[in-house]
């Protein structure tokens, strides 16, 4: 079971496809932002609309959990230091995220990070993990972490240059081609093939 994690990172445009469906270009080192803990919710529980926001979309992720203290650490230390990996889902306040200079608030409200349970040490063959995200039980997101810009290892590195990753910390490592839009009443699943399945209903914030 997922203990709650010190912060979560989360690694922006680490898709090719998805950066260009988006309009961006993709970043020549790692994009990092954070989604504070009590964004997180568990398989089962509603991903909330605020009503802040009229455009909120999907993003499933294949997420890390750190096993290890990792500081200033080179991409075998950081493979080392992974603990399992996790479905996750990025759910964004896209209009919001393209209106503020930052994106804190687009990335940041309550439920706002579903969580699946850790799906064991992928450390052998990470490249060949498959996010798959479906939108009432249709297929909207497929790609392996082979197709990511930065590969994992990688990213834990860089990151772990910039701030200490703690035990149970938690790693997004960016979305794929194919995010949409999510209404009252869709239910959307992000499962790591094998490994780790996440499925929230969404909801209207009550009034």
């Amino acid at each position: 079971m997922l203990v709650r994690p010190s912060k979560i990172v989360c690694v922006g445009r680490n898709f090719r496809e998805h950066a260009k469906e988006l309009g961006n270009d993709v970043p020549a080192e790692p994009l990092l932002f954070l989604k504070p803990p009590s964004a997180i919710v568990r398989d089962g529980d509603p991903i909330v609309l605020p009503a802040q926001s009229v455009r909120v979309e999907f993003e499933g992720e294949i997420g890390v959990v750190i096993g290890s203290r990792l500081s200033h650490a080179g991409p075998t230390a950081a493979l080392a230091a992974i603990g399992a990996v996790i479905a996750a889902n990025d759910v964004t306040a896209r209009d919001l995220q393209k209106k503020d200079s930052q994106w804190t608030r687009a990335k940041g409200f309550d439920s706002f990070c579903p969580l699946g349970e850790p799906g064991g040490n992928p450390a052998v063959g990470l490249e060949g993990l498959t996010v798959v995200t479906r939108v009432n039980g249709v297929e909207r997101q497929r790609a392996t972490a082979r197709e990511m810009v930065f590969g994992i290892p990688d990213l834990l590195s860089y990151i772990s240059r910039v701030m200490t990753l703690e035990p149970n910390d938690v790693v997004l490592t960016g979305t794929p081609a194919g995010v949409g839009t999510i209404l009252d009443g869709d239910e959307v699943e992000v499962e790591i093939v094998g490994y780790s399945r996440v499925r929230n209903p969404v909801r209207n914030r009550p009034a």
